[in-house]
């Protein structure tokens, strides 16, 4: 993870493009700061049902 690929044409990176990968690289789960996101409720979590049921309602209903 974090590699950077260079592709034969592809022009060499400048400094400046360098440091921002740097800077944007991937972080741990432990470096980020999940503090500002409020904790869902137990009725919250209960509503959540997987991508693929809800596009199967959709398609359901666009059916009838």
């Amino acid at each position: 993870m974090g590699s950077i690929r260079v592709y034969k044409g592809m022009p060499p990176l400048t400094e400046e493009e360098i440091a921002e990968l740097e800077r944007n690289k991937p972080k741990s789960d432990d470096e980020i700061d999940f503090s500002d996101i409020p904790r869902m409720t137990k009725e919250e979590l209960s509503k959540f049902r997987p991508w693929r049921l809800r596009q199967q309602e959709k398609l359901n209903k666009k059916a009838s």
